[in-house]
């Protein structure tokens, strides 16, 4: 059978996470669940850093748009897979399934140097505090926010252009519950070198350099908190990276978890539920981690609580 063109495509199909009827109805109420936990959560998170003056600082700046990018970045998935549930439905057009693929990775790009420019941040806060105003000023926080957001955008754009380049056979079935990139390219049926070539570059670029400029952050915030000489000292200025650390761990913990079940699982639907983690899982829990570990968050929380219900 001679290969379709991908002008000649109209749709793919998603198998989702399980082919059981019942399965599927359970997994719609637990991912409805967690959706409406996580777009909550984190509008709570950015409410609050908007409503009160004494959290308009850089890390309260980055932290509204880390809560910002966790709503995009579930938002791009969860509420066609509980569309598809509804309507028992698994079809996905092309036209979306690229646009999806595009806002997914624009969101994980975004997320993860975010991540990255809030590690910086606690980097010069702790190792840098008599220098930290001047330096974390508010022009360099805006040139951060736009060059993460401009390289997110410019990353994702080049890995859509590249697959729009491809040609697809009539095997359009995508073992997931989103339109992910790697299994999308697995289906065409022209060479993608240079799409497996682009996505090991982008990989070491967004993925790698990212972490380790973390993880030199984390070295000179540790080697400047082992020098702190009292014990009072040290928990406090252990107490305002906790939640940034947290975080960090649960993004790449669980992305790196992915990336070796998908290696060491033939099963590409085993592989799909194992991504969960961080498609869904993760950017619910950034809400609960900051809000829980952060006093001003906390005390914010229950401002803005106390004036809905007097509202009402």
């Amino acid at each position: 059978m001679e290969p379709e063109n991908q002008t000649h495509i109209s749709e793919f199909i998603l198998l989702g996470l399980s082919e059981s009827t019942e399965v599927e109805h359970l997994l719609f109420v637990l991912f409805l669940m967690m959706y409406l936990v996580t777009f909550i959560g984190n509008m709570l998170i950015i409410l609050a850093i908007i409503s009160d003056s004494h959290l308009h600082t850089p890390m309260y700046f980055l932290l509204s748009n880390l809560s910002f990018a966790d709503i995009g970045f579930t938002s791009t998935t969860v509420p066609k897979m509980l569309l598809n549930i509804q309507t028992e439905s698994n079809i996905i057009s092309y036209k979306n399934c690229l646009t999806q693929m595009y806002f997914f990775m624009l969101f994980v790009g975004l997320e993860n140097l975010l991540l990255t420019a809030m590690a910086y941040d606690r980097f010069v806060a702790i190792c840098h505090p008599l220098h930290y105003m001047v330096i974390m000023n508010p022009k360099l926080c805006g040139l951060l926010l736009l060059a993460s957001w401009l390289f997110s955008v410019l990353h994702s754009l080049l890995h859509g252009l590249m697959v729009l380049q491809l040609s697809f056979c009539t095997d359009l079935e995508i073992p997931h519950f989103f339109c992910d990139q790697t299994q999308v390219i697995q289906l065409a049926c022209s060479d993608t070198f240079f799409n497996d070539l682009l996505m090991y570059i982008a990989t070491g670029i967004v993925g790698v350099i990212p972490l380790i400029g973390i993880l030199y952050s984390y070295s000179k915030i540790v080697s400047s908190i082992l020098r702190i000489s009292s014990a009072g000292g040290k928990y406090k200025a252990f107490s305002t990276c906790g939640s940034h650390f947290s975080a960090v761990s649960l993004f790449y913990g669980t992305g790196l978890g992915v990336y070796l079940s998908s290696a060491a699982i033939q099963n590409s639907r085993s592989s799909a539920i194992a991504s969960v983690m961080y498609t869904v899982v993760t950017p619910m829990l950034n809400p609960f981690i900051y809000s829980l570990r952060n006093k001003d968050i906390k005390h914010t929380l229950k401002k803005v609580s106390r004036c809905a219900t007097l509202s009402l």
